[in-house]
């Protein structure tokens, strides 16, 4: 099953958030050995060099994202994304529009610690333990 891997996962990994930097990292390991097939949303991306840049500085930032564009696909934010976005039930319209761009993009599932605000989108909700242990 390919997923979508939410932002609050991968900062939990590139700034060693703790208690969610060891599930972060064991997913990753999953992603970067092919046992899961997962994607970002772009919307992602610029959120995580951002935060990122702001803790270990620019050029580190940008070597993090460089090295999960090599292991992740990228979903896509288009026209189409965006309005199924806004025609969502979906409370948070950044959530939205991660789903919308992963579902249409392939992904089955989004695994995340912010399970209630995809509990209305498109995608299976998983958190890192949930995925982890099954």
């Amino acid at each position: 099953m390919k997923v979508v891997i939410d932002t609050n996962v991968v900062l939990d990994l590139l700034l060693d958030r703790s208690p969610h930097a060891d599930a972060a990292a064991r997913l990753f390991a999953q992603v970067e050995t092919g046992l899961l097939p997962a994607c970002l949303c772009a919307t992602t991306v610029t959120t995580i060099h951002y935060i990122a840049a702001k803790t270990v500085g620019d050029r580190a930032a940008r070597a993090h994202v460089a090295r999960l564009m090599s292991m992740l696909e990228l979903a896509p934010v288009t026209r189409q994304v965006i309005e199924h976005a806004l025609a969502s039930p979906m409370a948070d319209f950044e959530d939205a529009v991660l789903a919308h761009a992963a579902r249409l993009a392939g992904a089955q599932a989004v695994i995340t610690r912010n399970e209630r605000d995809f509990q209305h989108g498109p995608l299976r909700v998983y958190n890192p333990a949930q995925w982890l242990a099954a």
